[in-house]
């Protein structure tokens, strides 16, 4: 019986298979899954096109088998479109570093819905696909206060942190406020 590979190309040996050849594969497969639980890699963006992602079965180096990618190149001609594949399950940390064009970026899988930074917006988004849809993950964390633990939030924009030894307060150069060393 021959291999089987999971969605984001991990080889599934079966018993007996590949005798004298499972210390290299096994090397791979961690390697492969050490790429998906935390590697980087950059991916060029097509200029007015689409570049369809696919996996890569039992070896490294596909861009939706890693954890963050930072997506390059100038758009001077046209919208942008990466897609995954339908059956893809997965989460990715993405920055679009393409240089703020006219043009919008979006990542979708091939026949669902996606997200998109508009014309001319850059940055990072947290990104999951269910298998349908790309979905944005960290579309409502940047809007989220809880009052309470020294916190006091007053009116839409004004939030007050008091004097609290357990917690150290960060405002970034955005204005977004990140507690942290709770």
């Amino acid at each position: 019986m021959a291999s089987n590979y999971t969605n984001l190309g991990v080889q599934l040996m079966t018993t007996g298979e590949k005798a004298g050849t499972w210390g290299t594969l096994t090397n791979t497969n961690w390697n492969i899954i050490e790429q998906i639980s935390g590697g980087y890699t950059t991916q060029a963006l097509p200029d007015n096109g689409t570049t369809a992602l696919v996996k890569s079965d039992g070896s490294t180096g596909a861009t939706l088998a890693t954890r963050i990618w930072k997506l390059t190149g100038t758009l001077s001609a046209g919208n942008s479109i990466l897609t995954v594949p339908d059956s893809i399950e997965n989460w990715w940390l993405i920055n679009n570093a393409e240089g703020g064009s006219t043009y919008t970026v979006t990542v979708k899988t091939v026949s669902g819905t996606g997200v998109s930074w508009a014309a001319g917006v850059t940055g990072t988004k947290l990104l999951y696909t269910d298998g349908t849809n790309v979905i944005d993950a960290g579309a409502d964390l940047g809007n989220t206060i809880a009052a309470g633990n020294g916190v006091a939030v007053s009116g839409t924009s004004t939030v007050t942190v008091s004097a609290n030894p357990v917690m150290t307060p960060y405002i970034s150069s955005t204005g977004k406020v990140l507690v942290m060393g709770f």
